[in-house]
């Protein structure tokens, strides 16, 4: 007799679909678990785009004519009046 067999586990009194509903969640585990560390790579693709997106503010904001609009905008921000 298999070990896996029906006959060979221990009868727990469980009813038939609490059998069915262990069967599909060992199936649905064996199916993700291909999947183990995509969340990761995820958050790696997702660190890198902000990495780029800072780089290129950080290019734009060193220009002259940014710097200067920046400097009036905070400027006329707190005169009062």
């Amino acid at each position: 007799m298999h070990p896996s067999s029906p006959a060979a586990r221990p009868s727990l009194g469980c009813a038939p679909h609490v059998g069915r509903t262990r069967r599909r969640l060992a199936a649905i585990a064996r199916r993700l678990a291909g999947e183990r560390g995509a969340a990761t790579a995820e958050y790696a693709v997702a660190t890198m785009a902000a990495v780029g997106f800072a780089g290129l503010l950080v290019v734009i904001l060193r220009g002259d004519e940014v710097r200067g609009i920046l400097t009036d905008l905070v400027r006329n921000a707190l005169t009062v009046g």
